[in-house]
C-alpha cells in the first residue's frame, strides 16, 4: 500500500448468532465500544467512520455513532454484499495512507432474515426460475469443481468438518459443535451435492476496527499491507453477478483473482509468504474455489489441497482457524471485519486454542454477491 503505513490500532467484535433482545444498532455499538476501548480512543479521537452493512437501512452508521454521542465526523455507509466490511476497510485504509486522516473507525453489522439470502440485485424471475445463487449457484459451482478440480463429496464434507472443528474453540462463533464426515454427508440434502452442514447460516453480529497512522497500545504492531476491492468482469457463464448468462469458454478472471493479484502487488508479498488465511466459505465449495483463486494452490488443485490437509491447523497453511462462516454464520456487513479481528489476534499471538504458531503474515478474503471481492493482507 503506497503512502503512509496503516496500522490496526484496535479491534472489537460482537458474537455472531441470533440475539432477539438486541437490535442491529446495539450490536454495532457493542463492537465499536470494544474497538475504541482497545485503541484508547474516545470522542474526538478519530476523524472519519466507514460502516459496512446490507440490510440495516438508511444511515445505519449514523444511528450507531449517534447513539454513542460520536457523530459530527464524516460517516460513510458502504454496501458491497458480503464484502461490505472489506469495502469499508479499503476506504478507511486509503484515508490513512493518503494522509487525509490520522485515525478512522471501520465497523460493520447485520441482523439477517432467516432462510436463504435473498437480494434485490436480481430480477424476481431469477429466483422464480430457481436461479437464486443461494443455494442453486453454490451447487453448480461445487459440481464444476468436482469436474475440473478433482473435488469429491468427501472433500466438500472435510471442509465442513475442518471449519466446525476450528469453531469449537471460537467463543464468538454461532456453532461450536464438531462434526464427523458421516454427519455432514448424511445431513439433509439442500441442493445436490451440498448438504445442510456444507452451507453457512445467515445470522446476526458486528465487528469493528480502528485504523491509524501509528500503532495502538495493545500487542505488537499489526499493519494493513493492502486492502483491495474489485468488481466482476462480464462474460462468465457461472458468475454469481449474472446467474446462467454469458459465454461458457474463455472466461475472464474472477473478482477474487483480480483483487488478489492487486493485493499481492501492493503488499509486495505473495501467497507463499502467508501463514494464516481467513477466506469466504459461504459453502464448502466456495472455500475450495477461494483457495484456487487466491493462488494458495494451482488452478484445478483444490481437491488435492483438501485431501493433503494443507488448510487444517496441522497443515502448511491453516485456513479459517476462526471456524469460517460455516461455524460462525454470516452477518453480511460484519463478515469481512470479523475476519480482520481474527487475523489481528492471530498475528498478536492471542488466539488461544486456535492459535497458528508463529503467524506473521495473514490474508482475509470475502466475496459479495459475486460482483465484488475484497482481499486484505496484514503483517507484523
Amino acid at each position: 500500500m503506497s503512502g503512509r503505513l496503516v496500522y490496526v490500532a484496535g479491534v472489537g467484535i460482537h458474537p455472531f448468532g441470533r440475539f432477539a433482545d438486541r437490535d442491529v444498532t446495539q450490536l454495532g455499538q457493542s463492537a465499536v465500544r470494544a474497538a475504541l476501548g482497545e485503541a484508547g480512543v474516545g470522542r474526538g479521537g478519530f476523524q472519519a467512520a466507514f460502516c459496512g452493512t446490507v440490510y440495516t437501512g438508511v444511515a445505519a452508521g449514523h444511528k450507531v455513532l449517534g447513539g454513542l454521542g460520536l457523530s459530527g465526523i464524516g460517516i460513510v455507509n458502504v454496501e458491497a454484499g458480503c464484502a461490505s466490511g472489506g469495502a469499508a476497510l479499503a476506504l478507511g485504509a486509503s484515508a490513512i495512507a493518503s494522509g487525509q486522516h490520522d485515525r478512522v473507525l471501520v465497523f460493520g453489522m447485520e441482523k439477517m432474515p432467516r432462510g436463504i439470502i435473498r437480494s434485490s440485485f436480481f430480477p424476481p424471475w431469477c429466483e422464480e426460475a430457481g436461479f437464486s445463487p443461494a443455494p442453486a449457484y453454490f451447487a453448480l459451482r461445487a459440481r464444476r469443481l468436482m469436474a475440473e478440480s478433482g473435488v469429491t463429496r468427501e472433500h466438500l464434507a472435510r471442509v465442513s468438518v475442518k471449519n466446525h472443528a476450528h469453531g469449537v474453540h471460537n467463543p464468538y462463533a454461532m456453532y461450536r459443535k464438531p462434526f464427523t464426515t458421516e454427519m455432514v454427508l448424511g445431513a439433509q440434502m439442500v441442493c445436490d451435492p451440498l448438504t445442510l452442514f456444507m452451507l453457512c447460516s445467515p445470522n446476526e453480529g458486528a465487528a469493528a476496527v480502528v485504523l491509524g497512522a501509528s500503532p495502538g497500545p495493545v500487542g505488537p504492531p499489526v499493519r494493513i499491507r493492502a486492502a483491495v476491492l474489485r468488481s466482476h468482469l462480464p462474460g462468465s457463464v457461472l458468475g454469481e453477478h449474472t446467474p446462467m448468462s454469458g459465454l461458457p469458454g474463455n472466461e475472464p478472471p474472477s473478482p477474487t483473482e483480480t483483487a488478489a493479484r492487486a493485493a499481492y502487488e501492493a503488499a509486495g508479498l505473495g501467497p507463499e509468504d502467508l501463514d494464516v488465511v481467513e477466506l469466504q466459505d459461504t459453502d464448502s465449495g466456495r472455500e475450495i474455489l477461494s483457495v484456487e483463486e487466491l493462488g494458495l494452490c494451482p488452478r484445478g488443485g483444490g481437491g488435492a489441497f483438501v485431501a493433503d490437509g494443507v488448510g487444517e491447523m496441522t497443515g502448511r497453511l491453516p485456513v479459517n482457524p476462526s471456524g469460517g462462516l460455516l461455524s460462525k454464520g454470516e452477518p453480511l456487513g460484519a463478515s469481512a471485519l470479523g475476519q480482520i479481528v481474527e487475523l489481528v489476534w492471530q498475528l498478536r499471538g492471542t488466539a488461544e486454542k486456535r492459535q497458528v504458531a508463529d503467524a506473521r503474515c495473514a490474508l482475509g478474503h470475502t466475496v459479495g454477491r459475486g460482483a465484488n471481492a475484497s482481499v486484505v493482507v496484514l503483517s507484523l
